[in-house]
C-alpha cells in the first residue's frame, strides 16, 4: 500500500439485506453483481459481509486490501480498480470547480448527480462497471472474484455510501489531494508548491472554505450535543 493509503473502520455485522442510501452507492452495488461470476457466488459474498466478517479495509488510488474472516479461516483481499488519467482527473477537478455548491456537498457526504452527469460529458466514467473490480484472494476458489473478493466490494460499497471520497480515491483523486487541486485551480497557483498564493475573493475559493467550514462547525455541533444535549445548539450560535 501506497503513503497515501487510508485505513477504513470495519463495519459490524448487519440483519436484513444491505441497502445502500444513495444513488452511487447503488451504482457501485449494482457494479459488483455485474462482476460476481455466478449469483452463488454474490449470495456467499453478501452473507459474508452482512456477518461482519470483512476486516478493516485499506484503501489507496487504484486498489484495496482487506482481511475476510470465514470457516475458520483468514483470507487475504487485494484488488483493483482503474484510476482516471490525467486528461481524466483534469477534467473531473474541473467539472466539481465549475459549479458553485459542489465541493460543499462533497465535503458533506454528498456526489450529486448532475456533476457525475457533467463529467461523463467531459469523458469521465467515474462509476465503474462490473469489468474493472477485479481482486485476487489467498483462498483456493478458481472464480474472480470470489465471494471473499465480493464481500469486500460490498463492504467498499457500504463505506463509499457514508462518504464519496472514497469513491473518488479509489479513482485517483484522495480528498486532500482533491482539494488541492481546486485550491490551484482557483488561485492559479501550482499544486504541488509549498506555499500557494491564496485568492480569497475567488468564488471557488469561497465554496471550498465554506465547505469545510461547514463540516467543521458539523462536527463541533455534534461534540457539544454528546457534552450536552440540551445546550449544544445554543454554544455553537
Amino acid at each position: 500500500m501506497s503513503e497515501g493509503a487510508v485505513t477504513h473502520r470495519r463495519l459490524p455485522a448487519r440483519r436484513g439485506g444491505l441497502r445502500a442510501r444513495s444513488w452511487w452507492a447503488r451504482a457501485w452495488l449494482r457494479a459488483v453483481e455485474e462482476a460476481a461470476y455466478t449469483p452463488e457466488d454474490l449470495v456467499a459474498g453478501r452473507a459474508v459481509a452482512r456477518a461482519g466478517r470483512v476486516g478493516r479495509i485499506t484503501v489507496e488510488s487504484g486498489g484495496f486490501l482487506a482481511a475476510v474472516e470465514d470457516d475458520g479461516e483468514a483470507w487475504t483481499v487485494v484488488g483493483a480498480v482503474p484510476v482516471l488519467d490525467g486528461a481524466g482527473a483534469e477534467a473531473f477537478v474541473e467539472t466539481v470547480a465549475a459549479e458553485s455548491g459542489r465541493v460543499a456537498a462533497l465535503l458533506a457526504g454528498d456526489l450529486p448527480h448532475a456533476l457525475v452527469e457533467h463529467a461523463e460529458e467531459a469523458g469521465v466514467e467515474l462509476l465503474p462497471y462490473g469489468g474493472e473490480l477485479g481482486a485476487t484472494c489467498t483462498c483456493d476458489a478458481w472464480t474472480d472474484p470470489c465471494p471473499h473478493a465480493l464481500a469486500v466490494l460490498v463492504q467498499l460499497g457500504q463505506l463509499l455510501d457514508e462518504d464519496p471520497f472514497v469513491l473518488l480515491h479509489l479513482r485517483g483523486l484522495p480528498r486532500e489531494a482533491l482539494l488541492a487541486r481546486l485550491h490551484a485551480l482557483s488561485t492559479g497557483a501550482d499544486p504541488a508548491a509549498d506555499a500557494p498564493d491564496p485568492a480569497p475573493e475567488d468564488p471557488l475559493e469561497h465554496d471550498l472554505d465554506a465547505g469545510i467550514d461547514a463540516v467543521e462547525r458539523a462536527r463541533r455541533l455534534l461534540e457539544l450535543l454528546d457534552d450536552d444535549p440540551t445546550h449544544g445548539i445554543e454554544h455553537l450560535l
